[in-house]
């Protein structure tokens, strides 16, 4: 039984149980025991027990359990390279960004009609 889900929008208790729900259907479907599953993972049973039934299992046993299911090169899906766009790039002379910059604030909140040095008043 397949359900689609929008992880966009999806609660992230709802992404863990689309996620383990996934990768318990690929367990059964390549005819692998919870124990063997377990044993090639180097996790515990309970642990695939638990991600059999949604429950949260930690990123080290998860990796494992990818891994030990052949879904390793997936992992890399999860999350975007995060490598600078040549245009930033050259705007930083070839360094890497080390950190963040704050969200600049606006000027002001500026209208038509204000006028700074008082010529507007009639």
């Amino acid at each position: 039984m397949t359900h689609k889900i929008d992880f966009a929008i999806a609660s992230s208790d709802a992404v863990i149980n689309a996620l383990f729900q996934r990768i318990e259907q690929l367990r059964l479907s390549r005819n692998i025991s919870q124990a063997a599953l377990a044993k090639e993972a180097g996790v515990s049973r309970s642990t695939i027990t638990r991600l059999a039934s949604g429950e949260n299992i930690s990123v080290d046993s998860f990796v494992r359990v990818m891994q030990a299911l052949g879904l390793a090169d997936h992992l890399a899906a999860l999350l975007p390279n995060p490598t600078v766009r040549p245009v930033e790039r050259i705007r930083l002379e070839g360094a890497e960004r080390r950190r963040a910059s704050p969200k600049r604030k606006a000027a002001g909140n500026w209208t038509w009609g204000d006028e700074a040095n008082g010529e507007g008043d009639a």
